[in-house]
């Protein structure tokens, strides 16, 4: 019988995180949710049902190592999914020290200390990281300094990560997804001032099919970026 891979899992609360968390949740894969409070927690273990849940706030990063040392970490990591994410538009002249150190807390510093954290057990399973990224992270545009600044940051820590971890078996892919259909999106057009409408944008699904892909590619390939953008 196989061995049912383990995956941990941010931001599996909506959108993009949550279609990924139901994908692998539906074909018996283990997964280890993690939430930013113990009250979040049990929400995302009553919607999955036999997953694990670990609990820290990304906004924290300083305090993660604490927050972990209080809970059970998995021995084998298949797979480390960073999907969470802010976003908090402004201008340059606008944005404050708080807006900035929030967004690269939990966009860029947070993944980095997770995976500090997880490697040991992804260098066992010779796993993978997926970083999921945005179009922000390859081009910055008015309004969007801090978030892309934060973007443009886990790209390199990605491509740090893949060339120090290929000599362990270590899978690094960075998705940068276009905008997609979700409740971050929503914010996103409400501070823009525009009308939000799901239907013109991608919707989560596919990107946690190419997700899936990146992670379900025999282990002699490598998915090291991909670029998805609205269809419609």
């Amino acid at each position: 019988m196989a061995r049912m891979a383990t995956h941990v899992i941010t931001g599996a609360g909506s959108g993009i995180g949550a279609a990924v968390a139901r994908r692998l949740h539906a074909r018996g894969d283990e997964i280890v949710l993690h939430a930013r409070d113990a009250g979040r927690a049990k929400d995302l273990a009553a919607t999955f049902p036999g997953a694990r849940t670990l609990v820290g706030d990304l906004a924290d990063p300083d305090r993660l190592s604490w927050a972990f040392s209080h809970q059970t970490l998995p021995d084998r990591v298949d797979s480390l999914l960073h999907i969470a994410g802010v976003v908090d538009l402004g201008a340059v002249h606008e944005l404050t020290p708080k807006s900035w150190r929030q967004q690269l807390d939990v966009n860029l510093i947070a993944p980095a200390e997770l995976t500090r954290h997880f490697l040991p057990q992804l260098r066992v399973a010779r796993g993978h990281v997926v970083f999921v990224n945005s179009g922000a992270g390859l081009n910055a545009h008015a309004g969007w300094s801090a978030y892309a600044a934060s973007k443009h940051g886990l790209k390199a820590l990605a491509d740090s990560l893949r060339e120090e971890e290929h000599c362990n078996g270590v899978r690094v892919t960075s998705v940068y997804p276009g905008r997609t259909a979700s409740p971050m999106q929503a914010k996103v057009h409400r501070q823009e001032g525009k009308e939000y409408d799901p239907d013109r944008w991608i919707d989560p699904e596919s990107v946690a099919t190419t997700i899936l892909t990146s992670l379900d590619l025999p282990q002699d390939a490598e998915i090291n970026d991909v670029t998805i953008r609205p269809g419609r």
